[in-house]
């Protein structure tokens, strides 16, 4: 999985899915992330946990609140996460599909 950082107010921070985002998801929303459509909100949320959840692993000090988060993030960093992700996706699938 390439390295994926997501900069908020000047500071980068690190973002991956992880389990650890899907259970964030999951105790802030409720909702399974299987059962994320387009809302923005439910990417927005997502999005929160997957820095949050990745800033624990690395150790990096990550102390905004969900709404703070919000307040700082547009639209075209939902849309460059999401890019960043979808990228790296087709790559691993396209890794595969060479192995075979």
């Amino acid at each position: 999985m390439k390295k994926v950082e997501i900069t908020i107010n000047s500071k980068a921070y690190p973002c991956r899915q992880t389990m650890g985002a899907m259970l964030r998801f999951k105790l802030e929303t409720g909702k399974e992330v299987s059962d994320i459509s387009n809302d923005v909100t439910d990417m927005c949320t997502y999005l929160f946990c997957c820095i949050a959840s990745a800033c624990k692993h690395d150790g990096v000090e990550f102390g905004l609140s969900l709404m703070d988060f919000a307040d700082s993030v547009t639209l075209d960093d939902v849309a460059a996460w999401t890019d960043a992700i979808n990228g790296d996706a087709a790559g691993v699938e396209a890794s595969a599909e060479k192995k075979s």
